[in-house]
This record gives structure tokens, sequence and C-alpha cells, in this order.
């Protein structure tokens, strides 16, 4: 791996208006292109809007949706990341030449090569199909990024298993905190009134923000996942309203040791950025973890326990997230 510059941005889609969410990516990459970034992370979904999917018509859904990569969204971050020397990722629904949907994160890289990971655990609408490859790639910037969107990351086997395959990067989008909950222990909804009134009293939602709705409930896995397989993480999140949830943002770089090199808490759009250095991949403590690893042993994580259930059964459970 080289020495990286990489940004990870948060911002509040307009469900609908492709035209207004690109032109926030495109604000976004003049600004971190004027602070030296090689890679920045959009939100999932991003371009489309995201909870509002789940509302659609099967009809509704395929008017917004785009083939990859051929479709405007996807030739415009093409065109973006040429035009300003820039590898950038954002999420969007892609359609394929089936009529198949997905909930799909298009990475457009400067040399004219590109990417595409497919939600691996997809439950935004019945006709979002889910994904079954993981999306791991080098890039032009010298270094090995994999993707895994949202819930993808919550599964432990994911993040192991593109770890295994050499990654230095997880991109990780999301749209996520907030959310609602028959689980008392995990996140919960945020007044729609204290996003409202963030302006005039920044502290009372910027608690929320920072607290066990946000940042305190990603405290409990997310920099796990980036220390025990050595990896630096992308976390790029929506803020603000989507649908009838406020997405609490912070955006977030974490190092191969889980610990945060850049964040953000604020009720806003914004943008963080680092620089990512490669001697932290070198002898972390995640890989020494890796190469201590027994594979003769772990044939059962491969096997069904008759407990496994779709995800969007697991994740509408009212007992369950």
């Amino acid at each position: 791996m080289q020495s990286v510059r990489a940004a990870s941005v948060q911002f509040e889609h307009t469900p609908w208006d492709k035209a207004a969410n690109l032109a926030k990516v495109r604000a976004f990459v003049e600004r971190a292109a004027k602070d030296g970034v090689q890679i920045i992370a959009f939100p999932e979904c991003c371009i489309t809007g995201y909870w509002y999917l789940r509302n659609l018509s099967r009809e509704e859904l395929v008017s917004l949706s785009e083939p990859v990569p051929d479709g405007p969204s996807p030739q415009e971050l093409m065109a973006l990341s040429r035009e300003y020397d820039m590898t950038i990722g954002a999420g969007l629904v892609e359609i394929d030449a089936d009529g198949r949907m997905y909930n799909t994160y298009f990475v457009a890289m400067p040399d004219g090569e590109w990417q595409r990971h497919r939600k691996l655990h997809a439950f935004e609408h019945d006709d979002i199909a889910a994904g079954s490859e993981y999306t791991v790639f080098d890039t032009p910037h010298g270094c090995r990024v994999g993707v895994l969107i949202c819930y993808d990351n919550n599964i432990f086997e994911n993040v192991r298993l593109i770890a295994l395959k050499g990654v230095d990067i997880l991109m990780a989008p999301h749209q996520t905190g907030g959310c609602a909950s028959g689980n008392p222990h995990i996140m919960g909804l945020v007044d729609r009134k204290r996003w409202e009134d963030r302006h005039a009293n920044p502290a009372a939602i910027e608690a929320e923000f920072y607290g066990d709705k946000g940042r305190g409930w990603l405290m409990r896995w997310l920099p796990c996942h980036a220390h025990d397989n050595g990896l630096f993480v992308l976390f790029s999140n929506g803020v603000g309203v989507d649908d009838d949830e406020i997405r609490t943002g912070n955006a977030m770089i974490l190092d191969p040791y889980g610990r945060i090199l850049a964040e953000t808490w604020k009720a806003e759009d914004a943008m963080v950025v680092a620089d990512l250095d490669p001697a932290l991949r070198a002898h972390n403590t995640g890989l020494r973890w890796i190469r201590s690893r027994r594979p003769e042993l772990y044939g059962p994580l491969a096997v069904r326990t008759g407990l496994e259930q779709d995800t969007r059964k697991v994740r509408f459970d009212p007992a369950g997230l």
C-alpha cells in the first residue's frame, strides 16, 4: 500500500432528485480536490435517496433505477473521477439487463476503470435483490479497496472475507443511526424537531448524534472491524431527514488499530479527511491475528444452523433490530 489521502462525506439527500444529489457530490469532489484527496466515499443510495424507496411501486423504482456503468449517474461519476484524478464511490439503485434491481455502490476510478458492489443484505424493497459477490479491487493510488454497504458491515464474516482478500481500505457507505427499533438497547428515533431546530439549538441535535442513537452505537462495533481485520475504514453516512427517520451522519475515518483519524458529529452536510499511513498496515494487531488463524477449525462457519433468516425478516422483526 502507498500513502493515500482519503475523505468520507455525510450529506442529506433529496428523494427523487438525482440532479440535486449529484450537484452535492460534485461540490464535495471539487472541495476535496483542493485538499489533495485521492479517494472519497459518499453514502449509500445518496444519488437516488434511500428510506422512501420502500414506499415505491415497482414501476416507480424502475423509473428511478439506472444501468451500470452506462446510466447517466455512473457516467457523471466517471467524468468527475477523470476530471479530478480521484476515485469516487457513491450509491444508487441499479437495474440490470433482465430487470433485476440492486442497492448498488458505484466506484469510478481516474484511469477509466470502475467497480460496483451490490448490497449482500438488501431489505429496502421487495423488488431490490441481494447481491452475491464480494467487491475487492486495486486502485490507481497504490491501494487495494473493498466495499460493503451498510448492513453488510454488521456481519463480521463479510469483513473478515474481504480482509483475507488483501484489502487495505474498506469503503463502508451507510444510511444508519436514528433507526426505529423494537430493541431498547439499540439506537432509536431522533426527534425531527431537534433536526429542524439545529441552527437555533445545535447542542441538542449534536447530543443525539454523539450519543447512543449515533456515534455511541457505532463505537460498539465499527472500531472492532477496523482493528480485528487490520483495515482503514471510510465510514460514510446520510445525515438529516430520510423519509420518517433522521440519519445521524458521524462521517468517520478509522485506522487499522480502530483509532479514529477524523470524524464529525455536526448536524450538517460535512466531509472529513485523513492521510492513510501505509506503515500502519504493515504489522498491526489484526494482521497478526489473521496470520494466527486455524482454518481447519472453522468449517461450521459455512454450515447452516437452521437459525438463518432473510435480512428483511430480521431487520423488521419488532423483537430484533
